[in-house]
């Protein structure tokens, strides 16, 4: 396996028209999960890559295990939760250019994972380890199963690639500041945004940044510059990618950052130069905008070639 990965994934209901939830009566049906987006991402790159969680036994778990099933993403270690519902997400287009996010994932069968549920063989045959800062988000216990994943990689020498996926409604700054710094600085790939990183380090220059994980644990890493693209350094180089100029945004850029994580890590697994990784990376988080939906817009190998000039495409 080139990556494994593990999360919630949620049931996203996006309302048909704007304006406040109490007058929204239509809803479109969707799938939700930053580790999710980033195994379906890679999927579609054609590496292989597994997912796991734990869903409840009911409709919406099935939906959210089919889901991403379908996408060529191994499934096979997820665990199904008689007892518990499966996380909800509503979205609000109301007042601002992203949505408004509801979360209804309190308690929800992914937030009861432990390190109990964390499969030594499974992570021990992958080439490298995906997490967010949002599971240790979600319980004492999933905080607990992140530090064991971790653990078992390390010991294996399987790479441990990590976004820190910032989500305050999950909680507090100063809560999320001492569990994603101290898993940062054990990670071999780091991929904060910049404005992540200044919440979390307090430094707003890019290659400050990128020293500060450089000088723990980090082999590389790759700041994200929004619409500038991003910027990915190593001990021995640093340099800017540009990203892609998207005029044509559909409602919301959820997905870009995970699909941005997808790109850059295909890109390494492929031994490629740090150009052509952030190429990948700025392709596939700018392609997630083009579409409705979190990971709808990702692209398979031959379109993200032809979005980031690298083959012809043909239309008829």
């Amino acid at each position: 396996m080139d990556v494994v990965t593990f999360g919630e994934s949620m049931v996203v209901f996006n309302g048909d028209v704007t304006g406040p939830l109490r007058y929204i009566h239509n809803f479109a049906k969707s799938l939700g999960g930053a580790e999710s987006n980033v195994a379906t991402a890679i999927a579609k790159l054609n590496h292989t890559v597994g997912w796991f969680s734990k869903v409840s036994d009911d409709e919406f778990g099935k939906f959210v295990v089919n889901s991403i099933r379908a996408e060529g993403v191994d499934t096979s270690k997820v665990l199904v939760d008689k007892e518990r519902t499966t996380g909800l997400l509503f979205k609000e287009h109301y007042q601002r250019s992203n949505p408004n996010v509801y979360y209804y994932r309190k308690n929800s069968a992914a937030s009861s994972l432990s390190p109990e549920d964390i499969d030594e063989e499974y992570i021990k045959n992958a080439k490298i380890l995906h997490l967010t800062g949002i599971t240790p988000a979600l319980s004492q216990s999933c905080r607990e199963a992140v530090y064991k994943a971790i653990d078992i990689a390390k010991k294996n020498g399987v790479l441990v690639s990590f976004d820190p996926n910032i989500r305050l409604k999950l909680w507090t700054l100063e809560e999320a500041k001492e569990v994603l710094i101290d898993i940062a600085n054990r990670a071999d790939i780091v991929m904060p945004g910049l404005d992540e990183a200044e919440l979390l380090l307090g430094l707003k220059d890019k290659d400050e940044v990128a020293d500060y994980f450089l000088s723990k644990e980090a082999k590389i890493v790759a700041i994200k510059l929004g619409a500038d693209g991003c910027y990915i350094k190593t001990r021995e180089e640093g340099i800017v990618i540009p990203g892609y100029n998207v005029s044509d945004i559909i409602q919301d850029t959820a997905g870009a950052g995970d699909g941005f994580a997808a790109g850059f890590l295909s890109g390494y697994l492929e031994n490629l130069s740090l150009k052509e990784i952030g190429e990948y990376a700025n392709g596939v988080g700018a392609m997630a905008t083009l579409v409705q939906g979190d990971m709808e817009g990702y692209p398979h190998y031959d379109q993200l070639m032809e979005f980031i000039g690298k083959k012809q495409g043909i239309e008829r």
